[in-house]
Order: structure tokens, then C-alpha cells, then sequence
């Protein structure tokens, strides 16, 4: 084989390795569940078509009370809060 080919065949594969090395450390980067990672408070999920048929493995996700927009892994979601109903007032002065 021509030095040419051998040094095109190298260089790509180091391209690919480096591409693949990268994605698992983001992905392990990125947090599970559905807390912001700037303060820790719950996002809402954002549909999306093209993050979706690309990487189904993630979640697009908005931060309403800082504005971070971005990807979460899936994970466990957290509670949602319950709200105890108001107490009548019986007494009548």
C-alpha cells in the first residue's frame, strides 16, 4: 500500500476513535433525571423532533427558573408536589 492510503487510514481512524471517546464522556457528563444542572431545579421537558430521531436517548429539557436549555440522560423523575386541600373553617363567631 502507497504511505498515502496507510497515513489517510491512521488519520481517520484516529478522527473516529477521538469522535467516539468524546460521546461517552459527555454522555456520562450529562445528568440523569430531570434537575438542572446550573440550580438544581426541575426542568420541563421541550418536545423535539430532531433530537429525538437522532438521540432517542436523551431528553430535551428547559429550565423555567434560571432559562438552561439543553439534554439530560433519562433518568428517574422527581416527585411531583402534593398539595393538601384547605381546611373549612366550621366555626362561625
Amino acid at each position: 500500500m502507497s504511505d498515502a492510503v496507510i497515513f489517510a487510514v491512521i488519520f481517520v481512524g484516529f478522527f473516529v476513535l477521538r469522535l467516539v471517546a468524546a460521546t461517552i464522556v459527555f454522555f456520562f457528563i450529562l445528568p440523569d433525571g430531570d434537575r438542572c444542572p446550573n440550580c438544581d431545579a426541575v426542568t420541563l421537558r421541550v418536545r423535539s423532533k430532531g433530537w429525538k430521531v437522532i438521540m432517542p436517548w436523551f431528553r430535551t429539557s428547559w429550565c423555567y427558573e434560571c432559562g438552561w436549555h439543553g439534554l439530560l440522560r433519562r433518568g428517574p423523575l422527581s416527585p411531583s408536589p402534593t398539595v393538601e386541600p384547605r381546611r373549612q373553617d366550621t366555626k362561625k363567631t
